[in-house]
């Protein structure tokens, strides 16, 4: 079967506007699936734009499964940046007969895409396609970090069976699903008041990480170790507050500042290792004056400066480009290493694996804060490395 049979082409004349492109702009930049579908081979492409127009599963936020060309009205008329990007937007993929139905051809849609070193660029539809984007990683046979943005849990009780799922109970689903390729899981901006503390229990259980909204307050730099561990990201707009994207149904009035969802985004972007990164919920029908479709249009933006501005500094080749930095705890017990970019001046912790649980590697790499290292300087033990310790066990 052949990834045309999924989407549906684009017609150029109902996101072109009426005075046309500028030369600069990613309308005359990217390329687009209108008439024959394109030959998708590694190093063509950088990225690919994947539309998805299911809201079947979306709960309270019936309309966003017309999100994707909204988007696209606003995205191509912003300028290409200090950069020359290699974009091909694929279109569509339509609500197939069943929601199981879409979930299949967004989970071989990405894993083609992966295959051939593009990124998927997901634009939704519901956040329950974040399950058909992690399925992805089942036929790759690839361990996953995931990192979700988001103002609540999507862990409520789900009473089906089955390949469906809803936006507020996919993770679930991806928790629980058989073979298990989740390593890890993270929450960044999740507001108290919308988890119950059932769910909080759940998740320290699991040492997974989670990020309550006040904790980026100050400083949203905060969050870039984090989405630099992240092999795949999901993006949920009602992440951000109604007064800068009013186009969701469950807007809140507290999450992200726009301009803090775009920084997020091009962390992401920066990320050597994210392969998928989908945002979801858009809703175009709430949305006055487009403003949200904008913001959107902005955030993937940044997502795609970031990408085009990668370090490649994962560690540790070449050695030489690194700085090795060894603490040893109060107590005595042993010794920690930190791992520094010359690069970049990005760190990152060195986490022995439990011996015997790993016959190729001895170590474990994740990324950290510079107040990580300053926290066993003074002989303390950061919970980043106690919680990912855990995990290798």
């Amino acid at each position: 079967m052949s990834l045309s049979d999924f989407f549906s082409p684009l017609s150029l004349d109902e996101i072109t506007p009426k005075q046309g492109f500028l030369t600069s702009q990613l309308g005359l930049k990217a390329s687009f699936y209108t008439d024959e579908f394109p030959e998708l081979e590694e190093n063509t492409w950088d990225i690919a734009i994947v539309g998805v127009q299911d809201d079947r599963a979306s709960v309270n936020n019936s309309g966003c499964a017309l999100g994707p060309d909204y988007f696209r009205s606003q995205f191509y008329q912003l300028n290409e940046g200090a950069f020359n990007s290699k974009i091909i937007d694929l279109g569509n993929i339509k609500a197939g007969a069943a929601i199981s139905d879409t979930y299949i051809a967004l989970k071989m849609v990405v894993t083609e895409l992966i295959k051939l070193n593009i990124v998927p660029v997901i634009i939704g539809g519901g956040q329950d396609l974040t399950y058909a984007q992690y399925l992805a990683y089942e036929d790759l046979e690839q361990k996953v970090d995931l990192v979700v943005i988001d103002n609540k849990f999507d862990l409520d009780e789900d009473d089906e069976e089955g390949i469906a799922a809803r936006s507020d109970t996919y993770l679930n689903k991806i928790f629980l699903h058989q073979p298990n390729y989740l390593f890890n899981f993270s929450n960044l901006g999740y507001q108290t008041y919308f988890v119950n503390q059932e769910s909080l229990k759940v998740m320290s259980k699991l040492y997974f990480d989670v990020h309550r909204l006040g904790e980026f307050s100050a400083d949203i730099s905060a969050a870039e170790p984090v989405l630099r561990n992240a092999n795949m990201i999901s993006f949920d707009i009602s992440a951000i507050r109604s007064s800068d994207a009013i186009g969701n149904a469950n807007a809140s009035p507290n999450g992200f500042y726009g301009e803090q969802a775009c920084r997020i985004a091009r962390y992401a972007g920066m990320n050597d290792k994210l392969s998928s990164i989908g945002f979801y919920e858009f809703n175009p029908a709430y949305d006055k004056s487009s403003q949200t479709a904008m913001l959107l249009a902005q955030i993937v933006w940044y997502f795609i400066d970031g990408f085009y501005n990668r370090k490649k500094d994962f560690p540790l080749s070449p050695k030489s480009q690194y700085l090795i930095y060894r603490t040893t705890l109060s107590d005595g017990t042993g010794e920690m290493l930190f791992v520094k970019s010359k690069k970049s001046d990005r760190w990152w912790m060195q986490i022995p694996y439990p011996t015997g649980l790993s016959k190729n590697e001895r170590y474990h790499l994740v990324p950290c804060l510079y107040s990580d290292y300053q926290t066993a300087v003074n002989g303390e033990m950061p919970d980043l490395w106690w919680r990912t310790f855990q995990k290798l066990l």
